[in-house]
């Protein structure tokens, strides 16, 4: 899936062009590029609550039990955490920071949609100090009342701590809310209490009352109440090769949009830009650098409209190149 994404970010780049994200800005919490050589597969985003413009993040999958706070001012490493008293990772897809301080890693990914009888949440309190160590981490296996399934987004809700995850399916998944407090006596069972389109990633508003779900080409934002989500609207996000991730800052005031590859980018858009689905246009934000950072919006994973002119001819390039490279992968499946 890596490969094919790969392809698809660079025919993404021929198409779009001028739709690259910001490079990093001097300040905290603006679009920055991570550095470190080590992180070529950045699936989760999370904002510090100790370390204003620090960013947490991983790679996903063979990587190994490892954490890494990247200073968005920079863009470089400040610490690398490694995870002591749990299992080997498989396929770490979030992260998310709870109203308790503690860093949630969620290994929950699933390629083969259902292989895997059980996922795995990790956890340890957000470190004080910013610099390498070794933590020790709590460790709590997860289900689904509906039988297993594939995950990318797991999101903590900042108000009641408690746990929910996005599953991923071309069709449309669920969201899944976790126990009141996860256990390690047992299996911690997830049950379905809301559907959503496909799903790399989410995230809560600091206040707790937004939900922001994205994919790969669009995102959208839900209100959020008594665990439930309600009336969704569209929100601008970056055209990214391998969208992967998103976070709020740490205000609130922001979201930022993370991808996969080397020296991937991740992109700051303003939490109010965004746009209702009354057949009004809104013209894209230009947050950080100037650089416009108008996203599409559809209810599925389609290249919904930015409000800008062109989108129309710009959506009919992307999704021929996309079919192309569908078709090309299937031919060299196939022999």
């Amino acid at each position: 899936m890596r490969a094919y994404l790969t392809a698809y970010g660079a025919a993404l780049l021929l198409v779009l062009t001028g739709a690259a994200p910001a490079v990093a800005d001097d300040g905290a919490d603006q679009s920055f590029t991570i550095e470190d050589p080590r992180i070529t597969e950045s699936s989760g985003l999370a904002a510090s609550r100790l370390h204003p413009g620090v960013y947490w993040t991983h790679n996903d999958s063979e990587d190994g039990p490892y954490l890494y706070a990247v200073d968005s001012r920079t863009g470089k490493t400040v610490a690398t955490i490694t995870m002591r008293g749990v299992g080997e990772p498989r396929d770490v897809e979030a992260v998310s920071i709870g109203q308790d301080g503690n860093l949630y890693v969620g290994d929950i990914g699933d390629n083969l949609d259902g292989s895997w009888d059980h996922v795995w949440i990790y956890r340890f309190p957000e470190p004080k100090q910013l610099r390498d160590a070794t933590v020790q981490a709590t460790q709590f296996d997860v289900t689904y009342a509906d039988g297993a399934r594939n995950a990318e987004a797991m999101m903590v809700h900042p108000k009641t701590g408690r746990v929910y995850i996005a599953s991923k399916n071309e069709d449309g998944g669920g969201l899944y809310e976790g126990p009141a407090r996860l256990s390690t006596g047992g299996n911690n069972v997830f049950r379905r209490v809301g559907e959503v389109p496909w799903v790399t990633d989410g995230a809560f508003s600091p206040d707790g009352t937004q939900l922001v779900l994205r994919s790969y080409f669009s995102a959208r934002g839900y209100a959020f109440e008594d665990g439930r989500i309600g009336d969704d609207h569209r929100v601008d996000a970056p055209f990214q090769g391998q969208a992967e991730s998103v976070t709020y800052t740490a205000d609130g005031s922001a979201l930022m949009f993370g991808s996969e590859g080397a020296r991937s980018d991740v992109v700051r858009v303003g939490a109010g830009d965004g746009g209702d689905d009354g057949g009004g246009s809104k013209p894209p934000s230009k947050d950080s650098g100037g650089t416009s950072t108008g996203g599409g919006g559809g209810d599925g994973d389609g290249s919904g409209g930015s409000g800008v002119e062109g989108t129309t001819l710009t959506g009919a390039m992307l999704l021929a190149a996309v079919g192309f490279l569908v078709f090309m992968n299937r031919r060299r499946k196939q022999g």
